[in-house]
């Protein structure tokens, strides 16, 4: 089966390796704010969702054969929900249908209410190196607002379950700009999944998704904390995390050395990878292409032939300049002019002379040959993107700004 090593320094996954995305869309309940593809109480579906995804592997494999892959994540909706007996099915699958790294990093998301130590014993032993936890925040109160069906207790248990488990790579989701948060609140919370002494932190700032309850709540009149506040938690947070051995790797995701995510960084470094499951978007062999938010049109197109496709589109290589600018400036590792020359025959100089400008205002910095945003350059990084867009062609840009992936799990 799957390798149990820890994730290696951080390093740029290999263009000639592929990562492999599985989606799950289940949810015991849905968050507020969510605006993910997931479902509640479609539970009757699982045992028919899985059989499709068993079939679209097997469907897909040969596409991928003798491309290893070092990075398998299943996410959500809420995995763990799932349950361990069918996520333990679809890496057995995976192992024997493509050729999996003894190395490669295996994640699965999960809640804490829905974690128990027999389960995540049986993902461990299934070849799950990686967990990526949903803690949110370590108030009851802010919870309950956004309709997280956890507690700060069972975060705290199943963190305890994880580590008896044996499970030495760790990540807690947090989002700061809750309902009723404040920075006190916001650095208890901080301090709290520190001592948790988790390998990796994502914290994410809130946004408030069209069409969510949580939209319908702010346009009812409910007050969240405003942008200043957000800036303030954001800044705070890049320089406690720094300060505890954190390293900043991405707008906002920070890890102890050696274990950045190496799927996410796929996604940032535009590396290749396939999706599978309703709403899944993928980037392989030159194209990018995503399935339908349908789980009832995923599974009945899988199974009986139907079309599953939702979008699809050839990109040449030249074009993708754009999204190197835009996602790999979501990064430190940032971008060098002579590989952007190399990559792409496109001129660098317009791009510098502008970076050049950011960094007299502390957004951007150059370093080791490359360059990069620096936090303050973070927070208004659409901005500072947008405008490096434009200084190639029109058309180029807003080819870029097309092709923008959805964040799955981003």
């Amino acid at each position: 089966m799957f390798g149990r090593t820890k994730t290696p320094q951080f390093q740029e996954p290999h263009r000639d390796k592929l990562g492999i995305y599985i989606h799950i869309p289940f949810c015991r309940s849905k968050c507020d704010y969510c605006d993910f593809y997931s479902l509640a109480g479609r539970e009757e579906q699982m045992d028919q969702y899985q059989k499709a995804l068993l079939a679209h592997l097997e469907e897909t494999a040969p596409l991928a054969k003798d491309i290893p892959i070092d990075t398998v994540y299943i996410g959500g909706g809420t995995p763990s929900y799932y349950g361990a007996k069918r996520i333990k099915g679809l890496l057995a699958a995976i192992d024997k249908l493509f050729h999996v790294e003894k190395t490669a990093e295996i994640t699965v998301e999960c809640n804490p209410d829905s974690v128990n130590l027999a389960d995540l014993k049986t993902l461990r032993k299934a070849g799950v190196n990686r967990l990526s936890m949903g803690m949110q925040s370590a108030d009851g109160c802010e919870l309950e607002a956004i309709h997280r069906i956890h507690t700060p207790k069972q975060t705290d248990e199943a963190v305890n379950l994880a580590r008896k488990a044996k499970f030495t790579n760790l990540s807690l989701d947090l989002i700061y700009g809750l309902p009723g948060q404040t920075m006190d609140s916001w650095k208890a919370t901080v301090e709290h999944a520190l001592s948790l002494i988790p390998q990796h932190l994502s914290c994410y700032g809130l946004k408030v998704e069209e069409g969510t309850p949580l939209a319908r709540r702010v346009a009812e009149g409910e007050v969240l904390p405003d942008d200043d506040m957000q800036v303030e938690m954001y800044l705070w947070t890049v320089g406690r995390l720094e300060r505890a051995g954190y390293h900043q790797y991405e707008i906002s995701n920070f890890a102890k050395p050696g274990y950045a995510s190496r799927h996410n960084l796929r996604y940032w470094l535009l590396r290749p990878y396939i999706g599978f499951g309703p709403g899944a978007h993928s980037d392989f062999g030159g194209r990018r292409y995503s399935f339908l938010r349908d789980l009832d049109g995923y599974i009945q197109g899988v199974l009986q032939g139907g079309n599953i496709i939702d979008s699809s589109e050839l990109i040449p290589r030249r074009e993708r300049s754009g999204e190197y600018l835009m996602l790999r400036l979501r990064t430190t590792h940032g971008i060098d002019g002579g590989e952007y020359r190399r990559e792409y025959f496109m001129d660098f100089e317009p791009i510098r002379a502008r970076l050049e400008q950011f960094a007299a205002h502390g957004w951007a910095q150059l370093q080791d040959g490359r360059w990069h945003l620096t936090p303050k350059g973070f927070l208004i990084s659409n901005r500072l993107i947008g405008d490096l867009l434009e200084r190639q062609t029109p058309a180029q840009w807003q080819d870029a700004v097309n092709r923008k992936p959805e964040g799955q799990n981003l």
